[in-house]
């Protein structure tokens, strides 16, 4: 199987026991129960649907053969089909992108059963992360995902910003018809056109000169009084555990087309993208000449932006950039910028 994980991390890896958890893959399929992200993640019932509970049920069904060979030793066994079901295993019960509504999350099984410890927190940070939404724009309607840094400053990549903000000489600006907004609230069965977890953008304090980082300006004051502008909290001083520290992601995965297999891998996801989703994980190693941290969170394109939290105490650890398949995910280590002027100046809440 080598490290053709979606996740870059070895089932054996991420769960503590792979006949415990192929046993409850199969007692859940036997109940006629898929493996959810959400229990109101699944599109209406009907033709389609169905078929994709019936093409998922024979996935997880065959990654659990695989796990059962995994876990005997017998991993030069593992039929394709049977790596494939591995895979969905990790990405939804491993590694799973958990569909948030309300602003709150579903209780997991098995290893992540541990978020539910930490609900009061997670729920802290799900309010102070958002969607960045434009208008003007030649293709997209939103460019990724940002979180409060300081009490009217929110921090993403440059990357997302450069969609719709450029350099002027002076500084940077908007580009010519087009607006951002921050929706605190982009979440599967939202209600349209609710504004009140809105900012809106109104400048571009600065893009760093390195990292793969930009610090917008946002208007707090009008957001409809239901938004948070208390700002989530930074960590100023490295974590003691890396790789191997618990954490998790929040943003907006998209479709992602860099996945093996992007047909089944939709009837796994159920075609469900772009709204608001908890991505837990673990840090896999500090790469500190490129300033950068590894982690195995199940991110998707769409979660440029989003901030990487420490499970324990729920600092911002890392701003997330990019990954690639089979290989990682990575994070900007903002400890590592405590000193920063652009930081600085912005006022960042670092703890």
């Amino acid at each position: 199987m080598g490290s053709r994980s979606p996740v870059a991390t070895r089932p054996e890896e991420v769960f503590r026991d792979l006949g415990e958890v192929a046993d409850r893959v199969r007692r859940g399929l036997r109940a006629d129960e898929d493996v959810d992200e959400s229990f109101q993640e699944l599109p209406p019932d009907g033709q389609i649907g169905a078929f994709a509970r019936k093409e998922r049920a024979k996935v997880l069904a065959a990654g659990a053969r695989g796990l059962e060979k995994i876990a005997a030793g017998r991993e030069d066994e593992v039929e394709d089909d049977e790596y494939f079901g591995v895979e969905a295993i990790v990405l939804l019960e491993g590694r799973p992108a958990i569909v948030i509504q309300g602003q709150d999350f579903p209780s997991q099984q098995g290893d992540w059963a541990v978020l539910d410890g930490q609900r009061a927190g997670i729920r802290e940070s799900i309010a102070r992360v958002g969607r960045v939404d434009v208008t003007g724009h030649a293709r997209l309607d939103w460019v990724g995902t940002a979180f409060l840094v300081a009490p009217d400053v929110v921090m993403t990549n440059r990357h997302v910003a450069v969609e719709f903000a450029r350099e002027d000489g002076a500084g940077w600006t908007f580009q010519p018809g087009m607006t951002a907004r921050l929706d605190l609230a982009e979440e599967l069965s939202a209600v349209p056109g609710d504004t009140s977890f809105e900012y809106a953008v109104t400048g571009v304090v600065g893009i760093h000169p390195e990292a793969d980082l930009a610090l917008l300006r946002v208007d707090t004051a009008a957001a409809g009084g239901r938004a948070p502008v208390t700002p989530l909290a930074v960590a100023a001083d490295p974590p003691g555990d890396v790789p191997g520290r618990p954490v998790y992601v929040i943003g907006y995965p998209a479709e992602d087309g860099r996945r093996n297999e992007p047909e089944a891998m939709r009837r796994i996801f159920m075609d469900v993208y772009n709204v608001k989703r908890l991505q837990p994980g673990t840090t896999t190693g500090l790469l500190p000449d490129t300033l950068t941290v590894k982690h195995d969170c199940s991110t998707l394109g769409g979660n440029s932006g989003s901030p990487v939290f420490d499970l324990a105490d729920h600092r911002v650890l890392g701003l997330h950039y990019g990954g690639r398949y089979g290989f990682g995910n990575y994070a900007v280590p903002l400890w590592e910028l405590v000193d920063d002027p652009l930081l600085d100046r912005a006022g960042v809440n670092w703890v």
